[in-house]
Parts: structure tokens; sequence; C-alpha cells
């Protein structure tokens, strides 16, 4: 039978065809500062990155899903599980990280490549049949930059390859629903975009108070309940929801004890993000993108990257509503703000100018996805723009964790040290290197330098060697700042021009 003849919309039977296409709007794509702006012709016709198949072979079976799921916003879809065949198996193995730690199972990317085709034929079997179960995560605790720790759960090996290839499925289907001011962990999106895309709004729009939104413990919190009735809003094939609720109950060993998961979705699944996405889809951007229509006074721009968000209001009594209905809101959801880190701040082109006449200091920052935003102006024309500076704990936190390996390095060779260093340094400029930004990155610089020189020095045949000298015969070697990135209004334009 075909994919189409299992897909049902509102109980009523489409017997094999698919609905016209229905309006987007209101689910607008890539392009959105806030949510309703349409998509331009630009945006609508870009491939999709997960599309292997050339379109003159016509369209493949995953396609066909993305086409109807965007022809018709209600439909549910009840056959979606024979698309995770053998071939999408082998591709989800062929992308996971080679050198990422193993799960319970002890079992490596390189190992399980040893007799890969049998291991996914039985892959497949079990999971069509049934018979496929759920690994515990392996959970680790990494160190945050507050100097609390954060529970990271290491899925399977398996269970990776599964949950990558169930995602690719989804997100025919789920892309087609979220919403334009979503960007985490989304395909065709970066943290970038979401960056671009903040300055774009308070630059472009009214907006003189932001909301900072923290959602505290939210990976911990998620309640399985709810998840269930949200993927059920789309999805009406009983196995992949098995799959899921497999997934969600699983439970994590920790020191050799299992411990039961009854709400939450471990940090550092494949599917994770994506469930994420999927509750927040439902909890918050569809509840924001109503308030904004019905209730805001004033202009309102929104931009989330996972539980991280951001909104601007022109009137600080829309901020102040919003906060109050939104903490309601969540709480029925089984989430919290954080009291301490949901913050509303004075923020935009006018107030510096407004604080002033207060007798007031300068305009409050507020930090997202790695930048601390600030109040600014343009040097060369005078207006208004936000400036972007590397949050300083974060960058702290980076130069001590050099500065740990660089003592395990201590005995390397002076080449072997170098390339690492080139790689470590080039990987952080080309994600902070922003334009007005270059203070931050001077100072990162020379900070490795300094750290690289003790590190020679310590080693007992450079001890003589003075600073002057060290930056003469080996500074060279790491990068120079240099911008990576343009100005956000500019990429932003370019990539979504109106």
């Amino acid at each position: 039978m075909s994919d189409k003849a299992h897909m049902h919309g509102d109980g009523e039977s489409h017997s094999g065809i698919v609905p016209a296409k229905r309006s987007n709007e209101g689910r607008g794509g890539p392009q959105e500062i806030v949510e309703g702006r349409p998509l331009t012709k630009e945006n609508a016709e870009e491939p999709h990155p997960y599309r292997t198949r050339s379109r003159e072979s016509g369209p493949s079976g995953l396609d066909r899903v993305r086409q109807a799921a965007k022809g018709d916003a209600k439909m549910r879809f009840t056959a979606l599980l024979h698309h995770v065949d053998i071939e999408l198996l082998r591709n989800s193995y062929q992308n996971l990280k080679r050198g990422a730690a193993a799960g319970v199972d002890g079992v490596t990317w390189q190992e399980y490549g040893d007799g890969l085709e049998e291991r996914l034929a039985d892959l497949h079997g079990r999971i069509h049949r049934g018979a496929y179960h759920a690994k515990p995560s392996r959970r680790v605790w990494i160190a945050k930059d507050d100097g609390r720790q954060r529970p990271l759960g290491i899925a399977a090996l398996e269970d990776k390859i599964v949950q990558a290839a169930v995602v690719r499925v989804l997100n025919q289907i789920w892309e087609e629903d979220f919403l334009g001011f979503s960007y985490g962990f989304r395909p065709g999106r970066s943290q970038h975009d979401a960056l671009d895309a903040l300055c774009a709004g308070i630059t472009s729009k009214k907006v003189n108070y932001v909301v900072d939104l923290d959602i505290r413990s939210f990976f911990d919190k998620v309640g399985h309940d709810h998840m269930e009735k949200f993927v059920r809003h789309r999805i009406g094939d009983e196995r992949l929801v098995r799959l899921i609720q497999k997934w969600l109950r699983a439970g994590v060993i920790e020191d050799g004890q299992w411990f039961e998961t009854k709400e939450g979705t471990p940090q550092g699944s494949v599917i994770s993000p994506l469930l994420a996405n999927l509750y927040l889809h439902h909890v918050l951007d569809l509840w924001v993108q109503a308030w904004r229509k019905k209730v805001a006074r004033g202009e309102m721009i929104v931009v989330r990257y996972a539980d991280d968000a951001v909104l601007g209001f022109q009137y600080r009594e829309d901020a102040e509503k919003f906060l109050e209905q939104l903490r309601e809101r969540v709480r029925k959801f089984g989430l919290e703000l954080h009291p301490e880190k949901t913050r509303l701040i004075e923020f935009g082109r006018y107030a510096a100018e407004r604080r002033a006449k207060r007798g007031e200091g300068k305009p409050e920052t507020f930090n997202f996805l790695g930048f601390t935003h600030i109040c600014g102006k343009n040097h060369e024309t005078g207006y208004f723009m936000v400036l972007r500076k590397t949050i300083g704990k974060r960058m702290a936190a980076k130069l001590k964790q050099i500065r740990r390996q660089l003592r395990v390095r201590l005995h390397e060779k002076t080449q072997g040290t170098a390339e690492w260093l080139q790689s470590v340094v080039r990987g952080y400029f080309l994600y902070h290197a922003v334009p007005r930004n270059e203070g931050r990155l001077k100072a990162f610089r020379y900070e490795v330098l300094r750290m690289w020189w003790w590190q020679l020095r310590r080693r007992g045949q450079r001890h003589c060697w003075t600073w002057g000298r060290f930056q003469e015969k080996l500074s060279h070697l790491i990068p120079e700042v240099e911008i990576q990135h343009p100005y956000p209004e500019v990429r932003f334009a370019s990539k979504h021009p109106r």
C-alpha cells in the first residue's frame, strides 16, 4: 500500500490522495524575526539538507511525507516506521561521531562497524517485529560555568542509530509545523542564525524592553504524558510512538545502579533536541504566537534556541503581562521559569537616553548563546546597534580548560602542541569572531600565548626564554584575530531577502 494511503487528517480518509496544499500562514519559515512573516519564494524552494535522492528519480518516500505534512497541518500519519529501512539505518550510523563515548553497552563506533551489514539487518528486523529494546543511558556529569554540574546521558550506540533514523523521519513532519522563531537543533539553522535574527529584530522593530527567559532544568522536567499527547497530534503510527516511549522510560545508569526516569528527556541523546523542540512548540511557541496577535498592544519579537529564549517588547506593560501569564502557562506543563535568570530589562535604541534622563546608569545587558548583548552605537554613523561580546565567564572557563590540557601535554613535542593550539584557537574564533568583539578575542589569544609560554618554560630546556623571545619565535603559529562573521543585519538580509 502506498505511503499516502496511510495518512489521515481529523479521522477522515484521504484514500491515497494527498489533499491540496493549505495556506502556510501562521506557520512561518526560516526567515522570520517574529511569527507572522510569510515565506519568501527563495526559502520555500530550498532543498532540504536530508534529501539524498535526485529530483529526476522522483520524490522519495520521505519527500512525500514532507509534502503531505506541508499540505495539511492537521494530518496524522499512521504508517511511518517502514521508512526506517536498512539504508536509513546505515546513513544514521555513518553520520554518528566516530570518537563519541560509549554507552552502557560499551560498544564504540569502530567496533559496531565490524560486520556492519549483519548488525544492521538484525537491528532492522528487531525494530519491525517489536523486539528492539532501548538501553538505559549512561549518566555522566559535566561542569557548568557557574561551578555546578549538569547531567549528560550517553546512549548506547544502537539506540543512537535508531534515534537518528527516527529523527530523519519525524523531521519531515514537524519541520513543517515548527515556527520561524525557533532555531535550536533544526536542519539548516545555526546559533548564528538565531543571533542574527535577534539583532535584526531589536534594531528594526520598536523594541524598548527585553525579556530574557530561562526555564529551570527544562530537560529534567519534561512531562512524559504531555510529550506523548504532543507526539500523537501528528503521529498515529503506534509502533513509532512506542519507540519514543521506550527511550523516555529506559532510565539511566550511574555508578552501576539503574534509576527510573518518570519525567525528563536525557541531554545528550540524539532524539532529545527534537522532542524538546516539540514540547516547547506546543507549550511555548504556539501560545506566544497567539499572545502576540491577540494580547500585545505594541510590537513584539521572539527568538528561541532550544530552552533559551529572548523576547523584545515595545511597551513595558506588555512585557510584564506576558511574564505573569507565561509563568502560569508553563506551570501547567510541569515547568518553571528560573526566578533569578529570567529578567525584564530596559533595552533598545532609546534605553541609554531614557536612563540618563532618570539619572540611572547604563542600560542592563543580557546573555544569549555565548554572547553578552549591549546597547551601543555604530562609530561611523552614530546610530544604535547591538554590541555582542563573548561572555567573560565562558571565556575564563575555556581558558581554564586549555590550561589543564597544556599541563597534560607538558612533555609533548612543541610542534604537536602548536598544531593542537592552532585548532583550538581557530575553532574558538570561528564561533566568537563577530564584529566589534575584537577586544575579547585579542585577550583570549594573549592568554593562550602566555599559558603556552609558561608551559615551555616549565619543560626546562627553554626556562630562560623571555616573553619577547617567545613572541618572536612562536607567537606567529597561533592564528591572529580575524572577524569571521558579517554584521548580523547584513547576513540576515542576504539570507532572507524580502
